[in-house]
């Protein structure tokens, strides 16, 4: 019986990963102003978070057929679905709260909101009227947020049997809703890459900008990194960042009976190699881990490392610049948290500089690495 309920959800998880779901971008040319100031990021902000808001409510009204149909699934969980959508509706009008602080500089996109009842009736009657200045934004906008919203609600209907970034399992686990408002930390997943790859480019990178980042590494790809240059050239790549661990290999660590070796194994590797890199955070691939292991991060001295900006840049999903525009619409949303980026893909040398160039004035900041978690 045990065999079968584990073979059951191993093919439930590779089912969830190789399900087609559109993934959510936003041609940012549409947006007509650049963010040329702090005061025009919360234009941008309230724009996205009551489109948002607006999907997010419409939804509300899908019986479970209806939402079973829309997320393409046999069995939803419901409890679930209704906590996300609860936590959403408290980030949103914690995010709107604050991007209105800036009215009086601009009243683009400003409605008076003081509480949830405010936010969920502008929500409801949110329109971009035909002759806004706005009106090319509203229609890719609206696209883009309920296919976002959908990428959200399909995980939280499938969790907790398949864990994903979505919800936490419990205190050990960050995602950066700590963080201060406007405030993001980058993140690298699935490196490093060969010797002079993408790894090296970023990090490299990042140094010039006089910035940092956590680069989440397979215990495997880091040995043979290191087999194949030196332990010196390992620790000159990531000087100035810090390392995690996504484990010893890219795959799922919910029902993987050896998860527990996996940790402990690429842990070990990394801290001994680079131990004023090594950073005590596990980056669970595809999000997924045990929901009863909180135990084993604490006897281990790690916390688990999820993200909330998705940039969807892993082969077959969006173009480079396609996944720069979905994360500067996710923070423009959201407006702090983790942004997670693959090392070993080269979307990044693309999407990463736009990125910082388009948020240069608008009075963001980037998180230390070392003082994220």
């Amino acid at each position: 019986m045990r065999i079968a309920l584990l073979l059951s959800a191993g093919l439930l998880c590779m089912s969830a990963q190789a399900a087609s779901v559109d993934v959510a971008s936003l041609d940012r040319g549409t947006w007509p102003e650049k963010l040329t100031s702090p005061a025009l990021f919360d234009v941008g902000s309230r724009a996205e978070i009551l489109m948002f808001a607006h999907s997010l409510l419409a939804s509300e009204t899908q019986d479970d057929a209806a939402l079973k149909q829309r997320l393409g699934l046999k069995i939803i969980n419901l409890a679930a679905i209704n906590d996300l959508r609860r936590e959403l509706w408290r980030r949103l009008l914690e995010n709107y709260s604050v991007a209105q602080q800036s009215c009086e500089v601009d009243a683009s996109f400003c409605y008076l909101v003081e509480n949830m009842d405010d936010l969920r009736e502008e929500a409801g009657k949110f329109e971009v009227s035909a002759n806004s200045f706005y009106i090319d934004w509203a229609a890719p906008s609206h696209a883009f947020h309920e296919r976002y919203l959908d990428e959200l609600l399909r995980k939280a209907a499938l969790f907790p049997q398949i864990g994903s970034e979505v919800a936490r399992f419990g205190e050990h686990e960050r995602n950066g809703d700590e963080f201060n408002d406007r405030l993001f930390l980058l993140t690298f997943d699935g490196g490093p890459a060969p010797v002079t790859g993408n790894t090296d480019w970023l990090a490299d990178y990042l140094r010039k900008q006089k910035m940092n980042g956590i680069f989440f590494v397979l215990g495997s790809s880091l040995q043979t990194r290191l087999e194949r240059s030196s332990a010196a050239d390992v620790q000159a790549l990531y000087q100035g960042q810090c390392v995690g661990t996504q484990g010893w290999q890219y795959r799922s660590h919910s029902h993987w009976v050896d998860w527990q070796s996996s940790i402990t194994r690429s842990a070990a590797l990394a801290q001994n190699l680079m131990p004023e890199n090594y950073v005590p955070l596990f980056r669970p691939p595809y999000g997924q881990r045990r929901a009863d292991s909180q135990g084993f991060f604490q006897s281990q001295g790690l916390q688990v490392a999820l993200w909330d900006i998705d940039s969807q840049d892993e082969p077959g999903r969006l173009k480079a610049q396609e996944s720069a525009q979905r994360v500067l619409t996710l923070m423009l949303l959201w407006r702090k948290g983790v942004i997670v980026f693959h090392d070993t893909q080269d979307k990044a040398r693309v999407a990463l500089p736009w990125l910082l160039q388009a948020t240069a004035q608008s009075g963001l900041g980037w998180q230390d690495c070392r003082e994220a978690f």
